[in-house]
């Protein structure tokens, strides 16, 4: 998006090659951004949306999967065209939190029809620019909300500032990555905290972009299940190019898992992860982490003492509502879930497969990872639609299986 946005050509370099960047790749190329495939890395051609989309008026269809980037972050790059662009998606987009978005779009000047719903589907009819200034929005539900906004408005004619009014902004690391971003694209970004603490208040001011020549960092959130391997077995794995220094919540990450019981080391060849045999129950708010909240729970399932993972409410509107279901999982094989609003209370118990139980993956890439972690220690656990984990990780049961052989990818 940031390349789509550039004055001048860019080269995307460790590509994701999986459906949610595929269809946010074919969203951008259906509002007429040219984008050169060339395997792990694309070239996007300069020129914004405004300058090479269809012509005014013209009727474009985006599908955004079940991808909330898809559908939060389109939005005001849509309306930074000339056409009209109608958004759909998979059945459980259309239950995902988006109206905060779509309400701040209106009030930065953007015409969209929901009717009503402040959902999917809805249409954004671009006029070819997009008057910014101050929105205020509640943002709880997801850091996309912000960072949707924070991404297309160096092109708005008086930028943005975004202002969170409302429970903690979850992810806060995501925004953060995002500020960053725009920053090394040539964007003015100012971060505030009205109360000292978390960062509620933004401001991007209009300007030019150059994205360039990008690298992107290895997702962390999909290394997480294989960190949580080394805990559940007692041996050891490496992650390989884990950065030095990271856009993510890399620290974050490596102190819940030494808190669980692991240990953890660096060298040239990445990040080593080794358990001790026993895992420790914690207590850890996982706002900054949430997308490991499953493989976690699977982890903690296997612990020595009880655990609570908080700050994950919002997860109930992802995918699947993810607490309740590795709740109803785990349970179904023995264990002692307990939700809360905001998490999970999670009492150890010897577990077994019931005969003809089947785990269900609720079409949650993150649940097929956390069902794989169970399978480590429960033997016969069969996971219904794995293939579901293609949204972020078409590779996860090839490389899975490599991991319990021992071998090295």
């Amino acid at each position: 998006m940031l390349a789509a946005l550039s004055d001048g050509p860019s080269v995307i370099r460790g590509l994701l090659k999986a459906r949610d960047t595929a269809l946010a790749t074919g969203a951008l190329r259906a509002i007429g951004v040219g984008i050169d495939d060339r395997g792990t890395e694309v070239a996007v051609r300069p020129g914004t949306p405004a300058s090479c989309t269809p012509a005014p008026g013209a009727a474009v269809s985006v599908d955004v999967g079940n991808a909330g980037t898809v559908m939060r972050f389109l939005p005001a790059v849509a309306a930074l065209t000339p056409a009209d662009i109608a958004f759909d998606g998979d059945p459980r987009a259309r239950e995902r939190p988006v109206g905060a978005l779509l309400t701040a779009l209106r009030l930065l000047g953007v015409s969209i029809d929901d009717e009503g719903r402040g959902s999917l589907p809805f249409t954004v009819h671009g006029t070819g620019s997009v008057a910014g200034g101050p929105v205020t929005l509640d943002a709880s539900g997801s850091s996309q909300l912000v960072s949707g906004l924070l991404l297309a408005a160096p092109r708005f004619t008086a930028g943005v500032r975004v202002h969170h009014s409302g429970p903690p902004v979850p992810s806060v690391p995501h925004i953060e990555m995002t500020v960053a971003m725009l920053r090394d694209a040539g964007a003015v970004v100012e971060v505030d905290s009205s109360t000292g603490g978390r960062p509620d208040s933004w401001r991007v001011a209009p300007g030019r972009l150059s994205l360039g020549d990008f690298t992107v960092e290895p997702d962390l959130s999909n290394a997480g299940p294989f960190l949580a391997a080394a805990l559940v077995t007692g041996g050891s794995v490496t992650i390989r190019d884990w950065p030095a220094v990271s856009l993510q919540a890399a620290d974050a990450i490596l102190d819940v898992i030494t808190q669980l019981g692991g240990s953890v080391s660096r060298d040239a060849a990445g990040v080593t992860v080794t358990g001790s045999g026993v895992i420790n129950g914690i207590d850890a708010d996982l706002r900054d982490i949430p997308e490991l909240c499953l493989p976690l729970a699977s982890v903690a399932a296997l612990a020595s003492g009880p655990s609570t993972l908080t700050g994950v409410g919002h997860t109930r509107q992802q995918e699947t509502d993810r607490l309740a279901a590795i709740a109803k999982e785990i349970n179904a094989l023995g264990g002692d879930v307990t939700e809360s609003p905001d998490g999970l209370s999670i009492r150890p118990r010897p577990l077994r497969v019931p005969t003809g139980h089947a785990f269900e993956s609720y079409d949650d890439h993150r649940v097929v990872m956390a069902a794989a972690v169970l399978g480590l220690a429960v033997p016969g656990i069969e996971v219904l639609n794995v293939a579901t984990v293609g949204k972020t990780f078409p590779d996860f049961t090839t490389l899975w299986e490599g991991l319990v052989r021992g071998e090295q990818p």
